[in-house]
């Protein structure tokens, strides 16, 4: 076991110093009320994402007797992430119907599936009148919600738009064109809540700047010896910084005094002394001078120096009680010899 004589400080036993960590007392257990957990929040938000789309349908003379079944069909647009088109049955999409009415349909033209919508068709008056033949769920929403199209290819719209016959002598049609305007809003729901940030800690690099400390060996402030061999490394005080230790220059001289005291100087014990002669293969010198005393060797030291004066005042009192007693032995033969003359 090799014990490491601190300039300031007695030898330490590295034995005591474990005894001593484990017959600590254990730290009493107390209660404190729970602190209250702060409350977060969220909302969930759900709108309408909207677009839309103006179809002309130009030469609608022509497009009689295409047949029941058959449309014209828009250019693709996209509204809420999703392409559509309108397809417009100038003799209707139900055979059933014979003709009679012309259909208007919104078409998915996307892959998609359980798409939620709104949708709106309207067939455009183009006199100053602006009577449009509207076909809705904005102004009005179904009680059943918003329209859910499965799949692509499934369509939104109505058989019976118009009667073929009525239209054809409205002001909806003119110069053989017709205009029809659709709207669609895709239901989108989502959740806002605070924001979080995350800083990512870059990793530590201690070791390598205290491994570069330790090669270049700038800053040390201790020299260790061990078989001829010298290791350059830095005192606890190291971190104080060259501003403190000029600072503490003026107690300096009394660290160097207490070092020497408690290493076997002049009030020293003779133990001590042996004990730091046995520890002398691993000697510790101090290129800068000691570190200043910390408060607790100032009060050791003190203690130390109190209990040595009440000692010397104790001896000088036994000095002069041992005088007092000759003193009295001297006067007390004296008064016998003169009563025996």
């Amino acid at each position: 076991m090799v014990r490491i004589v601190s300039p300031n400080s007695q030898p330490i036993d590295p034995c005591w110093e474990s005894m001593s960590a484990s017959s600590s007392p254990s730290s009493s257990l107390s209660w404190s009320a729970p602190t209250p957990t702060p409350m977060t929040t969220s909302t969930s938000m759900t709108e309408t994402v909207n677009g839309s789309h103006l179809f002309n349908i130009s030469g609608y003379s022509l497009l009689k007797g295409i047949g029941i079944g058959k449309c014209v069909a828009s250019n693709t647009f996209t509204a809420g992430g999703y392409s559509w088109e309108i397809y417009f049955y100038p003799n209707g999409k139900n055979e059933q119907d014979n003709a009679t009415y012309v259909s208007l349909f919104i078409v998915l033209a996307s892959e998609g599936t359980d798409v939620r919508a709104l949708f709106e068709l309207k067939l455009l008056d183009q006199s100053e009148k602006t009577r449009h033949k509207v076909y809705s769920q904005f102004s009005r929403p179904p009680d059943s919600g918003p329209c859910t199209i499965r799949k692509r290819g499934i369509m939104w719209g109505c058989s019976h738009f118009f009667k073929r016959t009525d239209l054809e002598t409205s002001d909806y049609l003119k110069d053989d064109c017709l205009k029809v305007y659709c709207r669609v809003g895709v239901v989108r729901s989502y959740t806002e809540g605070p924001e979080i940030y995350s800083i990512a800690v870059p990793p530590s690099n201690v070791g390598q700047n205290l491994g570069h400390l330790f090669e270049t060996g700038k800053g040390t402030d201790v020299n260790f010896e061990v078989d001829g061999e010298t290791f350059a490394a830095y005192s606890e005080g190291h971190s104080s910084g060259p501003s403190q230790r000029d600072n503490e220059g003026g107690s300096r001289s009394r660290g160097r005094r207490s070092s020497w005291r408690d290493n076997g100087g002049g009030f020293g014990s003779r133990g001590n002394r042996l004990s730091h002669r046995r520890t002398s293969t691993l000697s510790c010198r101090r290129t800068q001078g000691p570190s200043t005393p910390s408060n607790e060797d100032e009060n050791n030291q003190l203690g130390q120096f109190l209990a040595e004066q009440r000692k010397l005042l104790f001896g000088v009192f036994l000095f002069f009680l041992f005088l007092f007693f000759v003193f009295c032995l001297f006067v007390f033969c004296i008064l016998v010899s003169d009563v025996g003359v």
